[in-house]
């Protein structure tokens, strides 16, 4: 695999425009009958069918809502320009369907109250609106306002199949990941994965070292398990792999919490640029990435603009492609810089994107 990024100018453009996408709107995944997790196919009004997608945006939003609230004409706008085939979403924020203490539908969004339903409407209306409306959307959400994902890929492009687990086995694909931390999409010449992978925490217990480390071997067990596609990962992987990827190496290095330390050296740190988390994300990379030469080239997060993290910031958004996708890579960017969070949408990661030439055919 090939990890690739470049900073990006303020107009976020990609090396290539194609004309605007238009088509008509569907925003949720109904009820299925074939086993694939996909809304019923129909025909564009053109009769266009395109088999893979080639522009691909990722974003942390950092609550989607309160994203198309706050920053929907500055989001509509970015998008337009950027015109990507697929988006990634993570921390979407919103609550599943379903009753308090029922089981959830983690594929719907949660309208049971008053205030539930308002929500739902006003996202609902954000993204029936171009440029939003041109694009098909997934769900996969955690059951109160806490991490989930989305996958909004454009009505020209037909997946063979959205699943949202990392078990891949038939009779686990459909189920959801607890807090619906992954989507992955397959197409004819590759799957997508978006992943908003766990915070390592601070505290070596159930909900953070713990959780993480069972997480990452997970990660390493679906790249194995799927080899027989190309593969690209995306979203927020909540690690900083090297020195490079980090503003102030020393600062993450020493942070810690007051009154804990952690029983092995290898968890110290900031969650994220841990020793023991950089190593297993090496191991994971080992198994399928060509790592890009080092570069200084922006970072994707960035702390509060006020206290002791102003300026610092992090690499811990990522596009990862398998090394047999590396020599289609047109462009890799990141669309944020500065201390003032200037591209971040509202967020406090910015988004990214990757854009990939056509397969050519073998004659």
């Amino acid at each position: 695999m090939k990890r690739y990024f470049q900073p990006v100018e303020k107009d976020g453009s990609f090396k290539k425009q194609k004309d605007q996408l238009t088509a008509n709107p569907s925003h949720s995944s109904p009820p299925t009958s074939n086993g694939t997790g996909l809304p019923p196919q129909t025909e564009e009004a053109d009769g266009s069918v395109k088999k893979d997608p080639l522009k691909f945006m990722s974003w942390n939003a950092n609550s989607l809502l309160l994203r198309l609230k706050k920053n929907r004409t500055e989001i509509a706008d970015f998008v337009q320009r950027l015109d990507p085939d697929v988006i990634v979403i993570q921390e979407v924020r919103i609550p599943a369907a379903g009753g308090k203490g029922g089981s959830k539908n983690q594929g719907e969004l949660k309208d049971d109250t008053s205030s539930a339903r308002e929500e739902k409407q006003t996202l609902m209306r954000a993204i029936s609106c171009p440029p939003l409306s041109n694009y098909r959307v997934w769900w996969s959400l955690g059951d109160s306002k806490y991490a989930g994902t989305a996958l909004f890929v454009k009505h020209q492009f037909r997946p063979l199949k959205v699943s949202f687990s990392l078990d891949q086995t038939r009779s686990s694909a459909l189920k959801h990941e607890v807090d619906g931390r992954v989507i992955v999409a397959e197409f004819e010449g590759f799957r997508l994965l978006n992943s908003y992978v766990p915070n390592n925490g601070w505290k070596d217990d159930a909900t953070s070292f713990q959780r993480r480390r069972k997480w990452d071997q997970r990660m390493l067990d679906f790249v194995l398990g799927v080899s027989d596609k190309p593969l690209i990962w995306c979203g927020d992987l909540n690690v900083s792999h090297q020195d490079i990827d980090v503003s102030h190496p020393e600062f993450f290095s020493n942070a810690k919490i007051a009154g804990y330390m952690p029983p092995n050296k290898e968890d110290c740190g900031q969650p994220g640029f841990t020793i023991a988390e950089r190593r297993r994300f090496s191991t994971i990379l080992l198994q399928w990435l060509h790592k890009e030469p080092e570069q200084d080239c922006g970072y994707t997060w960035s702390g509060n603009p006020v206290g002791k993290y102003r300026g610092k910031r992090m690499r811990i958004d990522y596009f990862l492609v398998s090394e047999t996708l590396k020599d289609r890579i047109v462009a890799s960017n990141i669309h944020g810089h500065g201390i003032e969070m200037e591209g971040f949408l509202g967020s406090d990661h910015c988004p990214i994107s990757l854009e990939l030439s056509p397969m050519q055919d073998a004659s």
